[in-house]
């Protein structure tokens, strides 16, 4: 009968571990991901943060065309409040809206405020939108709102 042949590892095989040359290509990949992936994850998290502003202003748009099929004018009326009086609160944006005195033309602004303060967005009685501040590699434009970083007007 045969004895089952014996493994034996050598000192070089134990005490074996990362190079200097392999470690720092490591931090070399590392170093090359991150340079891409982080300022790609800020554009996204942006991206997502303005679309908020865009939408409460197309709701509100929506919310004064209604009250102005109804009251004829988008200013309060007697007991009658203007959407333009009750604006809701967001997370990353600022809403104002400015009504004529006369009634018949109302501007509707968000202003950004955190890590989209400079990004403002405004749009009109007659659904002219317009894109008045942005931040670093965006595109202002005032015929649309801006989505995405790069955009072109």
């Amino acid at each position: 009968m045969q004895k089952p042949p014996t493994h034996t590892v050598s000192n070089y095989d134990k005490n074996r571990g990362l190079t200097l040359i392999e470690l720092m290509i490591v931090v070399a990949l590392v170093g090359i991901i991150s340079a891409v992936a982080i300022p790609n994850y800020r554009d996204y998290i942006v991206r997502g943060q303005i679309v908020e502003g865009q939408a409460a202003l197309e709701n509100l748009r929506a919310e004064m065309e209604r009250y102005f099929q109804d009251n004829r004018t988008y200013a309060t009326v007697a007991s009658f409040t203007s959407p333009c009086a009750e604006l809701p609160f967001l997370d990353h944006f600022q809403l104002s809206c400015d009504v004529e005195p006369d009634g018949t033309k109302f501007l509707l602004q968000a202003v950004g405020k955190g890590s989209v303060s400079n990004f403002t967005f405004t749009v009109d009685e007659r659904n002219r939108k317009s894109t008045t501040s942005v931040g670093k590699g965006w595109n202002t434009c005032p015929t649309k709102w801006m989505k995405k970083k790069g955009e072109t007007c």
